[in-house]
Formats: C-alpha cells, sequence, structure tokens
C-alpha cells in the first residue's frame, strides 16, 4: 500500500484550478484558430479573432480567461493502493479555497439555492470519485461556468425516439439556447444509465480531448452528424451569426433500462477549462 499526503493533494488541485482558469488547453486553442479560418461570416471570424488574442493575453499574463471562473468540479480516480494520512474531500476543498483566494478567482458558489448567501471562497467543490487499481491518484479540475450549465439538460426519452429523438433532442437544445453559453461550444452528451448516470457522462465527456476519436461506430458517426448539423443552425460565435457554433461533439454512452433511452446534454462554452495531474 502507498500513503499520498494530502498536504500533495491540496497543492495539486491548488495548482490545477489557477492553470485551468488561465491556461487554455492547447488542443482546444488550436481548434478554435483552425474554424476562425474556415468561418464564412465575417463578423463571426472577427469574434472568433477576439477570442483567441483573449485566451493568448490570459496565457501571457496569467489572468483568468474569463470573468466567470465557475463552479469547482473535480474527478478523482484513486488507486486501489492508495491509503490517505486524512480526509481527502477536506484537502481538496482546502486546494480550491486556495486557489480561488490566491489566484484572484471569482467566487461563484453560494451556500443555498434559495438564501443565496457566497460562500466566499468558491467551495464547497463538487467531486467525483472512481476506483481503479493500482498506487497512483489522477486528479481533474474542471472549472464550470454558469451560462453553459444553465443551457444543460437531462430528458427521458424512450427507446423508440432512437437516435434520431437524440439528434432533435440536441438540436431544439443548441437553438433555444443561442448565444447564452458563449458559443462556439462544446456538446458533451451521456446516453444511457438512468438519470443520474447520463448526466455524470456528459460531464466527463467534456473531459476527453477535444480531437479525439470515439471507438464506438455508432457513437463516432452520431459525433460527427451532430457536430456538423449544429454547425448548419446559423448561430455562429457568441450567437453572431455564422457557420462555427460548435467546436466538438463528445458522446459517452452507459448500459441503461429497457424502457430507459436517459440522455443527457452538458454544454461547454468556448472556455472549455479542464486541467489534469497524476500523483
Amino acid at each position: 500500500m502507498r500513503e499520498l499526503n494530502l498536504n500533495d493533494v491540496t497543492k495539486a488541485v491548488k495548482s490545477l484550478a489557477i492553470d485551468a482558469c488561465y491556461n487554455l488547453n492547447d488542443d482546444v486553442l488550436n481548434c478554435i484558430k483552425c474554424y476562425k479560418d474556415k468561418e464564412t461570416s465575417e463578423l463571426g471570424k472577427s469574434v472568433l479573432e477576439k477570442i483567441i488574442e483573449n485566451d493568448e493575453l490570459a496565457k501571457r499574463d496569467s489572468l483568468p480567461m474569463c470573468q466567470d471562473t465557475g463552479v469547482a468540479v473535480v474527478f478523482v480516480e484513486i488507486g486501489n493502493q492508495v491509503i490517505f494520512n486524512g480526509n481527502i474531500e477536506d484537502a481538496i476543498n482546502q486546494g480550491i479555497r486556495e486557489a480561488y483566494t490566491e489566484g484572484y478567482l471569482r467566487k461563484s458558489v453560494v451556500s443555498h439555492p434559495f438564501n443565496r448567501i457566497n460562500t466566499i471562497d468558491n467551495t464547497p467543490a463538487i467531486i467525483h470519485y472512481k476506483i481503479t487499481e493500482g498506487e497512483s491518484v489522477k486528479i481533474t479540475v474542471a472549472p464550470k461556468g454558469g451560462g453553459s450549465e444553465n443551457v444543460s439538460l437531462v430528458k427521458m426519452l424512450i427507446p423508440a425516439d432512437g437516435i434520431e429523438g437524440v439528434k432533435k433532442l440536441v438540436l431544439d437544445t443548441v437553438f433555444n439556447a443561442g448565444g447564452k453559453p458563449c458559443p462556439p461550444i462544446i456538446i458533451g452528451l451521456g446516453i444511457g444509465g438512468n438519470l443520474e448516470k447520463s448526466a455524470l457522462l456528459a460531464k466527463e465527456a467534456l473531459m476527453r480531448d477535444i480531437d479525439d476519436e470515439n471507438k464506438d461506430p455508432i457513437l463516432n458517426k452520431l459525433e460527427k452528424e451532430l457536430l456538423s448539423e449544429v454547425n448548419k443552425l446559423g448561430i455562429g460565435p457568441m450567437g453572431f451569426g455564422g457557420n462555427t457554433t460548435a467546436l466538438a461533439v463528445k458522446i459517452n454512452s452507459y448500459p441503461c433500462h429497457i424502457a430507459s433511452l436517459p440522455v443527457a446534454i452538458n454544454i461547454q462554452c468556448h472556455a472549455s477549462r479542464h486541467k489534469s495531474i497524476i500523483l
């Protein structure tokens, strides 16, 4: 067994949270640049140029790329040969607390859905745990902004709706969202499982590399078809029109009940923030 010092967890979470808010992953930034060259709308092209300039300035000057530095979502994959010298959840929240205070990141978390009192340090984080094999711990910190999260949804379709029903749901959701989620967006889909599993699948889909290929041939085809159809909606960068509404569609699936077809749509803005480390 390997004992992991939770001070290392706190330091890692702090570093990942700041890094995620300051530095857009290269795969996403390069994808935006590629779409800028293909954008047919002059206004849309100009908006993409401003997004690229903003992201490069944020990286150069160590500043948040967006004022909404989000709710901290943390994925923790714990090897079954690892033990901790304390409470890992406390260690993670301490890392978020330090990152949002010392990194000058906006504190957006309120303590109750109705009294709306700010917690002042952006805790508690939303933490998802998974047990894996081995002696390592993988931590992913993904600050998730409110604008894109607010237009996400979970819908319980029925099996008869099939792929065409899923397509319609996605296209309707993106069209109705318009410019609210700050396009170009990345669309994470979770299909199958049950209500809560589909939502987690969709969030996890947003952690995939933007240029990866789905190994499931059915889902691979659906990802490409949906991306093409979403980009024909004409919403464009920041909702100003054009053929760059989405950068990617990522789908994760899971077995489900014979009577159900759960579908979760988690929309991510162009500031697709997530960073990982293995301890």
